[in-house]
C-alpha cells in the first residue's frame, strides 16, 4: 500500500475524504466511458480555485496514471490516497432527459468497500474539513484524527440516512455544517417543510445548514440567523449534471479555507462562489470544464448571481 507520490503535504489549507471512481456516463447529450468521477476528484477541484486542498481516498491498480496527473495539476495534495492491488470504485448511470432523473446502471465498489482512511501527518493540523459521501462510520474514523479541525462539513445521502442512520446522527453531533439536497433533508428529519427540516436538522448538532435544490439553488440555515438563498446560475449548456453536489461543497469549503474565518458575510460568499463553480461543472463531462475554467470566468459568474439577487 503506497500514496501516490505527490509529494510532501506542507501547505495544505483543509482535507477531504470521499470515493474515487471511474465512471460510465450517459446524458441527452452523449455517452461517455471511463470517466475519472468519484465525489473526491469533483470537491479538491472546485476548492483549489480559492486553497490548496489534501484528498484521502483510495484506488486500486487499475486507476489510470492520466488521472493522476490531470487530478495533480489542480494543484492537490494527493498523499493522502491510498493504493491498494485490486479494481477501483466504478459506477455506470444514465440520465433522463430532463437532466435530473438518472438511473444507476452499475455499482462495482472494487476497494473502496474495504476503505479505511488514515489522515497523513502533515493534514491532522489543517483547520478545515470536509467529510465527503461515504459511510458515517468512516467519517467519523477520520474525524478523530483531524487534531487541528475547526470548522467541519458534511456531506451525506439518502442511502446513509436509510441504513445507517444511528452511526449519522453521532457524527452530525460533531461537524459545523450539514450539507443534504431537499429530498435528503426531509428523508432525515421526517419533515416536509424545508424551513421546518432546516430547524430541526440544526437541533442535530451543527451549525450551519446548507440545503441544495438543484436547479432552484441552495438555502443556508444557520443557528445565529438566516436563511440566505442563492440562485442555481441558468446555464445555457447542460452537458453533464455528476459531481454538481461534490463541486458545490468542495467550492464552498474552498473559499471558507482561503478566507481564514467563518463569518455570515464570509459564509454567503461562500455559498455564491459554490453555485458559481457548480454550474461551470455541469458544462463538461468529468473535470472537462474545470480543467479548462479560468479564475476572471469565476469571478464574472458570481458578479452575475449578485445582480440576480440585487433588489
Amino acid at each position: 500500500m503506497r500514496g501516490c507520490g505527490m509529494g510532501g503535504a506542507a501547505g495544505v489549507d483543509l482535507w477531504m475524504v470521499g470515493s474515487i471512481g471511474i465512471d460510465d456516463v450517459e446524458t441527452r447529450e452523449a455517452k461517455r466511458a471511463e470517466l475519472l468521477g468519484g465525489s473526491l476528484p469533483y470537491a479538491t477541484a472546485a476548492a483549489s480555485f480559492f486553497a490548496r486542498a489534501g484528498a484521502v481516498g483510495v484506488v486500486g491498480s487499475d486507476f489510470p496514471e492520466a488521472f493522476e496527473r490531470r487530478w495533480r495539476a489542480f494543484g492537490t495534495d494527493l498523499s493522502g490516497v491510498q493504493h491498494v492491488p485490486g479494481a477501483t470504485f466504478r459506477w455506470a448511470g444514465r440520465y433522463e432527459e430532463n437532466m435530473i432523473d438518472r438511473t444507476t446502471l452499475k455499482t462495482e465498489l472494487g476497494v473502496f468497500a474495504s476503505f479505511s482512511p488514515r489522515l497523513p501527518e502533515a493534514y491532522r493540523a489543517a483547520r478545515y474539513v470536509l467529510l465527503g459521501n461515504i459511510q458515517p462510520e468512516l467519517q467519523a474514523h477520520v474525524l478523530k484524527q483531524a487534531t487541528g479541525a475547526r470548522f467541519v462539513a458534511l456531506d451525506t445521502m439518502n442511502l446513509w440516512i436509510g441504513t445507517a442512520r444511528p452511526a449519522l446522527l453521532k457524527v452530525l453531533r460533531r461537524v459545523d455544517l450539514l450539507t443534504v439536497n431537499d429530498g435528503e433533508a426531509r428523508q432525515l428529519t421526517g419533515l416536509w417543510n424545508v424551513c421546518a427540516c432546516a430547524e430541526a436538522l440544526l437541533k442535530m448538532g451543527p451549525s450551519h445548514v446548507v440545503i441544495k435544490k438543484g436547479e432552484h439553488g441552495a438555502l443556508l440555515f444557520s443557528k445565529t440567523g438566516g436563511p440566505f438563498i442563492v440562485p442555481a446560475y441558468p446555464v445555457r449548456t447542460l452537458t453533464d449534471p455528476t459531481g454538481a453536489g461534490d463541486t458545490f461543497a468542495g467550492a464552498f469549503m474552498g473559499y471558507l479555507a482561503r478566507a481564514r474565518r467563518v463569518s455570515g458575510p464570509v459564509l454567503r460568499e461562500a455559498l455564491l462562489h459554490a453555485s458559481a463553480l457548480a454550474s461551470f461543472g455541469v458544462e463538461g463531462f468529468s473535470l472537462e470544464r474545470l480543467e479548462s475554467l479560468r479564475a476572471a470566468e469565476v469571478a464574472a459568474r458570481v458578479r452575475a448571481l449578485k445582480r440576480m439577487i440585487a433588489v
